[in-house]
């Protein structure tokens, strides 16, 4: 049995080297003249799945170690009964670390607490319903708006986008790409809406990068220059407006969810499913997949001020100011093209903030419930 594998999909070969011989590309390499004798695509979602890449192709499976699968042509798999399977939730929790880890930095720039704002999620699925859970153990106020969920459920907790526009401080986008229909995301922040973000908003989006227009929302951070922008998806991928990326405040190349667990995690599954539809052997636990951290554990021994104590964990376990500067390196040095691929092919290790143990002494117990509202193990001492 033949796979074709993303190279940057880890443990591969412990989760798919007992099913056949790997052939690994990088994504954007993965071409039909590959897969002339392959049985199963592996990949993430830099690589597009279609009628082109597989017309005349033997390939039975299709799988990607990603939650989202607008890269992915399913009608087509369907069409030609080729299974397939993605990772819902995989790196869900490391998008959510990703977004606190935002937000805190933002709001210590800017010098004002965070605590304090309301947070707007758009959409509740795997990520948006976490950072909602993570945010109300902090005792911070959230708005969700997620229309197709609210018309399933018949919820009153929903509210609509322009009622979240108008009570909250922070927007936080986490839908899925829907070009079309009643709830469709293509540009849900179109020019319209982005110029009627109050002043001080802050707007990160670690969902879809087409789900904002970024030619407006550049046009508001140029002009006006009111508002705050954290964006780690974008348009265009990999070739970013740089003139956009110049003006947002925290700038990644899409690796919000890019935490060794979420990956690990991803492949695990992907694994599963692989071993179900074809008859393979399943691939060990998933903890036995993972390593154990770096840093295991971290000790306060008298209090701080909540936010600093949450910046002090956080950090601890990610600091999203070098995923920042690294991508403003490697687009001087290579370009926006080569510069945005190279941060994501060469992402360092990282771990979420479940993998670190704080333990609290003394005065620094009264911290227990905010830290492990944020996400990690708390030990009282």
């Amino acid at each position: 049995m033949k796979l074709v594998i993303d190279a940057n999909i880890p443990a591969a070969d412990a989760c798919f080297g007992s099913a056949g011989t790997l052939h690994r590309l990088p994504g954007r390499e993965i071409r039909a003249s590959d897969l002339q004798n392959a049985d199963a695509l592996i990949v993430r979602s830099i690589t597009q799945v279609n009628r082109a890449l597989l017309a005349n192709s033997p390939v039975r499976f299709v799988g990607t170690c990603t939650i989202g699968t607008d890269h992915i042509d399913l009608d087509y798999l369907k069409e030609r009964d080729i299974g397939f399977a993605s990772a819902p939730g995989c790196n869900a929790e490391a998008v959510v670390d990703y977004v606190l880890s935002s937000l805190l930095t933002v709001s210590e720039r800017e010098g004002w607490p965070l605590l304090a704002r309301t947070v707007g999620i758009v959409g509740a699925g795997n990520v948006g319903s976490r950072l909602q859970r993570r945010l109300q153990a902090l005792g911070m106020a959230v708005r969700v708006c997620d229309p197709p969920r609210a018309e399933q459920e018949g919820a009153s907790d929903f509210v609509s986008l322009d009622a979240l526009m108008e009570e909250c401080d922070v927007i936080c986008l986490h839908t899925p790409l829907v070009k079309e229909g009643p709830h469709a995301t293509y540009q849900l922040l179109n020019a319209q809406r982005i110029n009627e973000l109050a002043p001080g908003t802050v707007l990160l989006n670690a969902g879809r990068g087409d789900c904002i227009d970024g030619l407006a929302l550049r046009s508001r951070l140029a002009g006006k220059g009111d508002i705050t922008a954290v964006l780690d998806v974008w348009e265009d991928e990999p070739g970013i407006d740089a003139g956009l990326r110049d003006l947002v405040a925290l700038a990644t190349p899409h690796i919000a969810g890019h935490s060794l667990d979420g990956k690990l995690r991803g492949t695990w599954m992907i694994q599963q499913a692989l071993a179900e539809q074809l008859g393979l052997p399943s691939a060990m636990p998933f903890n036995e997949l993972c390593p154990p951290p770096a840093l295991a554990t971290l000790t306060l021994q008298s209090a701080l001020p909540v936010e600093e104590a949450l910046r002090l964990c956080v950090r601890a376990v990610y600091d999203l100011r070098r995923d920042h500067d690294a991508l403003q390196r490697q687009v001087l040095d290579q370009g926006i093209v080569k510069g945005f691929d190279h941060c994501r092919a060469h992402y360092p290790l990282r771990r979420e903030f479940a993998t670190l143990t704080v333990r609290l002494l003394g005065s620094s117990q009264d911290l227990e419930t905010m830290l492990r509202g944020a996400g990690f193990d708390v030990i009282l001492i």
